[in-house]
């Protein structure tokens, strides 16, 4: 019987992997609108509207952070606990989902060869799938243990809380920092923590853990003990193109913010210049697929809002909970303009040459999350009465799965809502199923067309 189940769980993945996500996401975000639906959700013991119930679910499942509600006081301490149930399924999901659709393909040759002979495959064999839950799961379970305990002592101790509210506080905040899900249980999120490190860097810390993505995290750590025990050895490409290029944008976010921030009052202005360096890295953080915001989104310069925009869109690791179209897809991007710009061949980086369907796969994840942006800001820009560079802001935050905003979420009307449901839905899993579909469709082709040239520029 549990052969029979295996060898039916493997047949499924295998066949539909992006198709299985998709429908897996979908029923959790249903089942979480429903429950928050429920009078016994909210704090007045009132119903709950349909959209603004699908927008929370969503949010949390799709771990984004927008809200058109007040996390805090709205819910009560079971629709609290839905929301949070949401965001833990969502990030466990997505590392998880992510995790084994890149052991999928990156055996995808082994499993076709395998399938076609009628064999039992080992590629994704019950034993892969189990490292990757536990993994998943003990690195998702020491990380929030461990930012739960210095929150919740910070807010005890630090801020006289009761000893029941600080666990509580505590365990929310680590739970939704490390799946990058930005909610709060304060209306202003952390500005009311913002000269406060012992608050704000571990959240930040969490928040990088999870969205430089498990396969990272796993590697480092195994890396690690072989060092011990057997010697040094290199990463491997993923895992150095994740942190160089990760590590990168955070100083660059960190020193743009300051930078562009440091005299605004409404911002960095009036704090300390040890604070505004504090608060200068938080953002950067932040805008990694965070969601937290220690410093006011709508006090921000038009220039900081852009580079925001920027960091938000590229967002995190591969197989994490971060949004975005992805580090290294930025990385590979990056590689592939160097290289023509030089006059090379061949794109490399780091001494490895890249693959051109990895160039491929990654203009086209970039160019339809371009596409998806501009389309969701026009028809955003039709419904709500804002600037522009809020309303694209507000765009870019729900496609990049990060939560942070200028105060548009929460006075989008009906037909605003549905729009960022669909934008966080796309942005949550579309990179994901996309990449995995390209991967395992890509075929070789018996023959080649006539080459020529278009004129380019």
């Amino acid at each position: 019987m549990a052969g029979s189940a295996a060898r039916l769980w493997q047949t499924l993945f295998t066949t539909h992997p992006a198709r299985t996500t998709v429908v897996s996401f979908a029923a959790v975000i249903l089942g979480g609108t429903l429950l928050l639906t429920l009078p016994v959700s909210s704090a007045d013991s009132g119903a709950t509207g349909l959209v603004p119930a699908l927008f929370t679910a969503t949010s949390a499942v799709c771990v984004t952070g927008l809200t058109v509600v007040d996390t805090g006081t709205y819910w009560s301490g079971f629709g609290q606990g839905v929301i949070l149930a949401l965001i833990q399924v969502g990030g466990f999901g997505i590392m998880t989902m992510a995790s084994l659709l890149a052991l999928l393909v990156s055996g995808k040759l082994r499993l076709r060869m395998q399938l076609t002979a009628a064999a039992e495959t080992k590629s994704l064999a019950i034993g892969d799938v189990r490292r990757v839950l536990l993994g998943v799961a003990g690195t998702t379970a020491a990380v929030e243990l461990a930012v739960w305990a210095v929150l919740a002592l910070r807010f005890r101790f630090g801020y006289a809380m009761p000893i029941g509210d600080a666990v509580y506080h505590g365990f929310f905040h680590s739970v939704s920092a490390f799946n990058n899900a930005g909610f709060a249980l304060q209306p202003d999120s952390l500005t009311r923590y913002a000269t406060d490190p012992l608050v704000t860097l571990p959240i930040a810390v969490a928040v990088v853990l999870g969205g430089i993505g498990f396969p990272v995290l796993l590697e480092l750590l195994r890396h690690r003990t072989r060092r011990r025990t057997a010697g040094r050895r290199g990463w491997s490409l993923h895992t150095k193109l994740t942190v160089v290029t990760a590590a990168g944008l955070l100083a660059t976010g960190t020193v743009l913010t300051c930078l562009l921030e440091w005299g605004n009052p409404g911002t960095l202005g009036r704090f300390s210049w040890e604070d505004k360096l504090l608060n200068g890295f938080v953002h950067s953080v932040m805008t990694r697929s965070g969601g937290f915001n220690a410093i006011d989104i709508g006090a921000l310069e038009n220039a900081t809002l852009l580079m925001t925009c920027a960091l938000m869109f590229i967002g995190g690791g591969s197989a994490g909970t971060a949004g975005g179209i992805k580090v290294t897809t930025f990385a590979v991007l990056a590689a592939a303009m160097l290289a023509e710009v030089r006059g090379e061949p061949n794109s490399t980086i780091m001494g490895r040459r890249l693959a051109p369907h990895a160039l491929r796969q990654a203009l086209t994840v970039a160019l339809l999350g371009v596409g998806f942006v501009i389309a969701a800001a026009l028809a955003l820009m039709t419904v709500v009465k804002a600037p522009f560079e809020v309303v694209l802001f507000e765009a870019v935050s729900a496609f990049g799965v990060n939560g942070l905003s200028a105060g548009v979420s929460a006075q989008l009307p009906v037909p605003g809502q549905l729009i960022a449901i669909l934008l966080m839905f796309v942005g949550r899993l579309g990179p994901v199923t996309l990449v995995s579909a390209l991967a395992l469709r890509e075929r070789t082709r018996r023959y080649e067309l006539p080459e020529e040239r278009p004129i380019i520029g």
